[in-house]
């Protein structure tokens, strides 16, 4: 089974190479790290990293290092670029950690604790300085040996697009909403919506066309890029629910052949690069928004707290439900719990 999987991955990966699929410039750096993103190319996010921080990478290194970032699937499926950078297929991945929840609930907890967190900033700190970087890496550890976490972190709570007015818990019953398998649909599933899952690539098709009324979809700026606001006229801000964890990695022996300094600058800059993005996602955020309540062109939603608050109490449901599935998911949580007791989040 796993030939085959290799098999079919390496097949793709040569076509990618051949058809020279990129979502960034030609490099002229010694190494040039082909690193697969959760973002599609028209993403905020991605001509970010772009134009700003991959060629900065170039100029930390003194040329010596640079990363290709690619689009979401450009190489492998979503759900397989774990395996597909642990077995040297991609050098590196920078994706959501949820989208692995179907090989064990510790992803789905890791990935997004849906409605944990107040902001991405807290979750920021949790896996930079409260655990959550190691716990990731034992993770992988366990699933996906020759992973090397490099870092990890969230840029944004997501905005939450509808076709259809959501002002509370009770308005979900019955919607079908977009949203990655595993802790994310179980929240919905609770709250009385069905779940659908599907690529954020398929997301705008499906609202268009009616096969969803919502999605869990994103900042509000990469929303605003792709055309989602165009079609899906009720979007709720600030974020109800999700605030995902995406993570860079690479492969182990990628990453040993790296020389101490590109090591240490690899990390230092990722931390900087995501601390960076962070803040300019949510000043595009509130810019957009402000322009888009001025026109009067969207219904823009904001939660009342008691709403909020009623979606964390189902979701709270949710994550002791997922931890009781592993050991590895009850460790996970665990390490959750003792960071936001920690920061005074419980």
């Amino acid at each position: 089974m796993l030939l085959k999987k290799i098999s079919r991955i390496s097949t793709v990966i040569t076509l990618a190479t051949v058809l020279g699929v990129s979502a960034t410039v030609v490099h002229a750096a010694d190494k040039v790290l082909k690193i697969q993103t959760s973002a599609n190319a028209s993403h905020f996010t991605l001509g970010f990293m772009k134009e700003k921080w991959i060629p900065l990478l170039e100029k930390m290194t003194n040329g010596t290092l640079a990363v290709d970032f690619l689009p979401l699937e450009a190489v492998v499926p979503r759900r397989e670029t774990p395996e597909a950078v642990s077995i040297g297929v991609l050098d590196g991945d920078f994706t959501a950690v949820s989208y692995f929840a179907g090989i064990d609930p510790a992803y789905a907890l890791m990935g997004d604790l849906i409605a944990g967190y107040d902001s991405a900033d807290q979750i920021q700190t949790f896996c930079t300085r409260g655990g959550g970087k190691e716990m990731l890496q034992k993770i992988h550890d366990e699933h996906f040996p020759g992973v090397k976490v490099i870092g990890c972190g969230a840029y944004a709570r997501e905005a939450f697009v509808s076709t259809v007015p959501i002002y509370g818990v009770d308005d979900m019953k019955g919607l079908k909403i977009r949203s990655p398998e595993g802790l994310a649909s179980d929240v919905f599933r609770r709250a009385g919506a069905t779940p659908v899952s599907l690529p954020a690539s398929e997301t705008y098709g499906a609202l268009e066309k009616g096969v969803i009324e919502a999605a869990d979809n994103s900042a509000y700026a990469n929303n605003d890029a792709n055309g989602m606001n165009k079609i899906a006229k009720f979007p709720i801000f600030p974020g109800i629910h999700s605030t995902p964890i995406l993570q860079l990695t690479l492969n182990d022996q990628v990453w040993e052949g790296l020389t101490e300094s590109e090591q240490i600058t690899l990390t230092i800059w990722f931390e900087a690069a995501f601390n960076d993005m962070r803040r300019a996602v949510d000043l595009i955020d509130r810019k957009l928004v402000a322009r888009d309540k001025a026109a009067g062109v969207l219904t823009i939603i904001d939660w009342k707290q008691e709403e909020r608050d009623k979606l964390r109490t189902i979701a709270k449901e949710a994550w002791k439900a997922f931890a009781a599935s592993s050991d590895l998911a009850n460790e996970t949580y665990e390490t959750h719990v003792k960071f936001m007791k920690e920061a005074g989040l419980l």
